[in-house]
């Protein structure tokens, strides 16, 4: 996989480094994403979709694992049979009808969050199909940007810093 570095955040302090060239802008109602990728789900994430009234064997798929340097992470979303879209893909409007509750790995996309230390690096996929990437509309990844899409994010790993 081909990655773009696009920012570094300091955990400790917010700080931001970034890479002003780049630009991002989510594609409303593209619904790319929730087709060509497969996602995998967290604990978490399968027990907030759970307490939507969903039932996990309604949304997990049991036969695609997911596993980093050998650890599981966790299982996969499952896929429409017909069109291979996200269960949760709306097909008519091409929004997630449980987008307030998407997994981890949606909310991320096309991001790549990496912790070192203290400093969590952002990349992006650069051999993405996302329509977003480089976007002219787009905005720069930023600590504005980064603030308002991921803060829960960055504040669920200053706890562990």
């Amino acid at each position: 996989m081909e990655k773009r570095w696009v920012a570094t955040v300091d955990l400790r302090t917010l700080e931001v480094e970034y890479d002003p060239s780049f630009k991002f802008k989510c594609v409303e109602d593209c619904g790319l994403c929730c087709s060509g990728l497969e996602i995998p789900l967290r604990d978490e994430d399968v027990e907030r979709i759970e307490r939507l009234g969903y039932n996990a064997w309604e949304f997990v798929d049991y036969e695609k694992a997911f596993y980093r340097g050998g650890k599981f992470i966790g299982y996969a979303l499952k896929k429409k049979p017909i069109d291979g879209g996200c269960v949760f893909l709306d097909p008519d409007t091409k929004k997630c009808r449980i987008y307030p509750s998407r997994p981890l790995a949606c909310r991320l996309y096309p991001f790549i969050f990496i912790k070192h230390g203290e400093k969590m690096e952002i990349y992006v996929k650069t051999d993405s199909f996302c329509p977003g990437l480089d976007h002219p509309e787009g905005r720069p990844v930023n600590k504005e940007f980064l603030i308002s899409a991921y803060g829960d994010v960055f504040e669920e790993y200053r706890r562990k810093v």
